[in-house]
């Protein structure tokens, strides 16, 4: 079945390559490359793609158009005098690429200046003589025919661009040269070579090696509305393929820039902690740049942006502020942990002062998080005590939440508990209790509450808060208001005592 439905996304594609000249005019096919229809001679120069800094494709911005004895279109200012491999010629004819290409109708105009400009010099000249026209060195074709020089990385694109201007068709369904063959058409101009690439890349699947190789060239492509398209669908693939970062992380320290931007700028990322983002973050740019400017430059322009400091633990927070890190911008660091402190101490005024800026509101967005945020009040006096909130979303229990079984009933329950992560010394006596927000009175209502003395046990709570089975609770809509459970809990220490000596 597999080798079936490849075989028809196969013939598919054939199909669209036979029949993609639609609607952009009649084939030249019979004219490509042919003396007898043709007027210009292009001379093709091709120079090693690590002689230009290794680009395969310049931007189009780096043309340069240069004239001395004859007409020189260089791909890139970095291919200026560098050592050419091979040299083609191509018959073409000025007028088809013209109608073909904005990029190659300048051309030909500043070819047709150029021809003019040169006999009316000859002309003025005192010692002209007609039969002596060319007798001075400049061969008309110097003056006649363009010379492209581009990077051996693209000879094979620009040969299909060339012929595609001619028939409107391309010979190859593969994703990688079509998308050789949409950055030359982007460069030289020919949209309609761009739009039908698009749309074939459009129709094929969608691959983690594709959705790279289409971002890794995007900056280099103009935002067509096609390209864009495309763009946003790769970006799509690799979030939602890579939104359970915990499965994947040892792959991602392995992925190139623009696909940890892709992914980790999504809000669907599954994760434990948002300190564990950070974290992320910090190992991969220092994996991959060990150069501190880059590396630093990197992490200040695309990868810290991506991290939700809104969402990452205090103690996390602090550390950042205190650690001594060179490639870090603590200036940058600093400003945005100020932001988060402010969001977190001035929610509705700062969520106001954000509404007008769209660009920094997904930043605070929260992520599918395994444990929790809480918000913490805390009081010294007049005893300790500790008071907790947070939310719980219905779809969130499948992830973080863990019922309860009743071993004699067999029935599932929703239970809470107070953890003591750090080894106690001595013992210490707690008053605690668990409460939820009620739809009907829009208040906290205790649940649970006991007074225990921890002398050695870690973990203390609640098999069963609500006192109703599970099917129960999650159904109960006074509990969830629009689907969220708001939970409260109160620590109070009463009692403390050292170890004696």
């Amino acid at each position: 079945m597999a080798g079936a439905e490849r075989s028809s996304t196969a013939a598919e594609m054939d199909v669209d390559l036979e029949l993609s000249r639609g609607g952009e005019g009649p084939s030249f096919e019979f004219a490509f490359n042919s003396q007898n229809f043709s007027d210009r001679l292009l001379r093709i120069e091709v120079v090693a793609s690590e002689d230009v800094g290794g680009r395969s494709l310049p931007d189009s911005s780096c043309h340069e158009e240069k004239g001395d004895a004859g007409q020189n279109i260089e791909s890139s200012s970095a291919m200026v005098d560098t050592p050419l491999l091979r040299v083609k010629t191509v018959y073409i004819n000025s007028a088809i690429l013209a109608a073909r290409s904005p990029f190659f109708l300048k051309v030909v105009l500043l070819l047709f200046l150029k021809i003019h400009v040169f006999y009316y010099q000859i002309m003025l000249s005192e010692k002209f003589l007609p039969s002596k026209l060319f007798s001075n060195g400049m061969k008309e074709s110097d003056q006649t025919h363009p010379t492209l020089r581009i990077a051996n990385s693209e000879e094979n694109a620009v040969m299909e661009l060339l012929s595609f201007m001619y028939n409107g068709k391309l010979t190859t369904p593969e994703p990688a040269h079509l998308l050789d063959i949409l950055m030359a058409a982007d460069k030289f101009e020919v949209l309609s070579c761009m739009r039908l690439c698009s749309q074939l890349l459009a129709k094929l699947p969608m691959t983690t090696e594709s959705a790279l190789l289409y971002l890794d060239h995007a900056c280099s492509i103009s935002m067509a509305s096609e390209v864009h398209c495309l763009i946003v669908r790769a970006r799509k693939f690799l979030a939602n393929k890579y939104k359970n970062y915990t499965k994947f992380q040892h792959e991602l320290t392995n992925f190139p820039l623009v696909g940890i931007e892709a992914i980790f700028s999504s809000t669907d990322l599954h994760v434990t902690i948002e300190d564990n983002i950070y974290i992320f973050m910090l190992t991969w740019a220092r994996a991959r740049y060990p150069e501190l400017e880059e590396r630093r430059m990197i992490l200040s322009s695309h990868l810290l942006p991506l991290v939700r400091f809104s969402h990452m633990s205090c103690a996390k927070l602090q550390k950042v502020l205190t650690c001594t890190d060179d490639d870090i911008d603590h200036d940058q660091v600093n400003k945005v942990i100020t932001t988060v402190l402010l969001h977190k101490a001035y929610p509705t005024h700062v969520h106001g002062v954000l509404g007008a800026d769209a660009t920094t509101c997904w930043q605070f967005a929260e992520r599918t998080y395994m444990c929790k945020p809480v918000k913490v009040v805390a009081f010294d006096g007049p005893c300790p005590q500790v008071i907790a909130y947070w939310d719980l979303k219905r779809l969130d229990f499948t992830l973080v939440a863990r019922c309860n079984i009743d071993q004699p009933s067999g029935l599932y329950s929703f239970g809470l508990f107070l953890v003591i992560i750090e080894k106690l010394k001595g013992s210490v006596t707690v008053d605690y209790e668990f409460a939820a927000r009620t739809r009907g009175s829009g208040k906290f209502v205790t649940r649970f509450e006991s007074k225990t003395t921890f002398t050695g046990s870690l973990m203390i709570g609640c098999d069963d808060v609500f006192g109703i089975p599970w099917q129960m609770f999650i159904a109960d809509d006074n509990l969830f208001i629009d689907d969220v459970l708001h939970l409260r809990a109160d620590w109070r220490v009463l009692e403390q005592q050292e170890p004696e000596a």
